[in-house]
């Protein structure tokens, strides 16, 4: 009886489902979300890529990772290798679904930077603003930048009439450790025009002093055009003035100080990469410069009181010089509010930090009460 247990049982080892597997010489291949694998394409059809990875059935990119990599697909073939990442080992209907975005995304980049070296015409579309200029969706789901500086007459430089619109773009800048990827739309549509400019932003010197009229103002800098230089030299170039570089005082709202069409002065700050950065108050000297021999310590002036805050009161005591007195120097009844005129000392200056800490001196009649 026991003999006859040991055939049943080795009868039902041999029909087993991994047996019967391993006898066929197949390995079950054990898939995990995430996980990165090669495989084969042995199909392309109906917005769906076929690949032998090895597994119990073929792995699928389909529906949206297809649509997001379908500028890649165009250049893939049955037969070439390629890896993948897992994305679903088992969905629903028992299919493995895989993402190729990885390879995608580096068949991009080199996409982009042959094309950068070339100079041949990508086409994009411009989805939305953004900081001075569009933000475009390129080829392989790529997002990119043209600024309002790589802009044409044919849009009137006006980021904003791009949007919604397919345009013919070059390449001017790709760096993949930095994510960026930045266009020209001028490359295409006024090629001649830029060459001149190149041509005359080449024979500018930095901290040369410009008139410049605006031509658009952003929340976060102010845009000019150079018509011509001291010599009367005819350049008709644009760049930026950062909201930064306005004044040697905090500026908030641009808006309030600029208007189109302004005439203003401005020095040349940088030129790199053919993008013109400009200054106005770089136009007078920084009134940081020998601040430590202007305000040394125990110093007493008066200031205005510009701003207060839980940490404390700011204190102009000159344009562009700004001290603060903490909050702790503020006890024992002492009560400022914005514009009161006070009379401080200084407690220390911070040179790098462009810092400078107050104290405060409160009379009473003849009397000192705090310092």
């Amino acid at each position: 009886m026991a003999k006859k247990e040991k055939k049943i049982k080795k009868k039902e080892e041999i029909l087993s489902m991994e047996d019967l597997l391993k006898s066929e010489s197949v390995d079950l291949l054990g898939l995990k979300k995430g996980q990165d694998v090669k495989g084969k394409i042995i199909a392309i059809k109906n917005k769906a890529i076929y690949i032998d990875i090895g597994g119990k059935t073929d792995a699928m990119v389909a529906g949206k990772e297809f649509e997001f990599v379908k500028d890649y697909v165009a250049d893939l073939k049955v037969g070439d290798e390629i890896e993948v990442q897992v994305k679903s080992p088992e969905n629903d209907k028992g299919q493995i679904l895989v993402s190729i975005r990885g390879a995608a995304s580096g068949y991009g980049w080199n996409y982009f930077s042959e094309k950068e070296k070339s100079g041949g015409e990508v086409a994009v579309f411009a989805k939305e603003l953004n900081r001075g200029g569009t933000v475009v969706i390129a080829p392989f789901g790529f997002f990119g930048f043209i600024p309002g500086s790589q802009i044409g007459s044919k849009y009137d430089g006006d980021p904003d009439k791009l949007i919604g619109k397919k345009i013919k773009v070059k390449v001017l800048e790709v760096d993949q450790a930095k994510n960026r990827l930045v266009f020209s739309e001028r490359l295409v549509s006024e090629p001649g025009r830029v060459g001149e400019e190149v041509s005359a932003i080449e024979n500018l010197k930095i901290d040369d002093i410009f008139d410049a009229e605006i031509v658009r103002v952003e929340p976060f800098g102010i845009f000019v055009k150079v018509s011509y230089d001291q010599k009367g030299t005819f350049l008709n170039l644009e760049g930026l003035v950062h909201i930064s570089e306005v004044s040697w005082e905090k500026v908030s709202e641009l808006q309030a100080l600029f208007k189109v069409k302004d005439k203003i002065k401005i020095r040349l700050l940088n030129k790199d990469e053919g993008r013109l950065q400009f200054s106005i108050k770089r136009l007078s000297e920084d009134p940081w410069h020998d601040i430590e021999d202007k305000y040394p310590k125990e110093k007493e002036m008066e200031g205005v009181v510009v701003r207060l805050a839980n940490f404390g009161a700011l204190v102009k005591l000159e344009t562009g010089v700004e001290g603060l007195i903490h909050i702790s120097k503020l006890a024992g009844g002492v009560s400022l509010k914005e514009d009161d005129k006070v009379r401080v000392y200084i407690e220390s200056v911070d040179v790098l930090k462009r810092k400078i800490s107050l104290g405060l001196v409160v009379t009473d009649n003849k009397q000192v009460i705090y310092k």
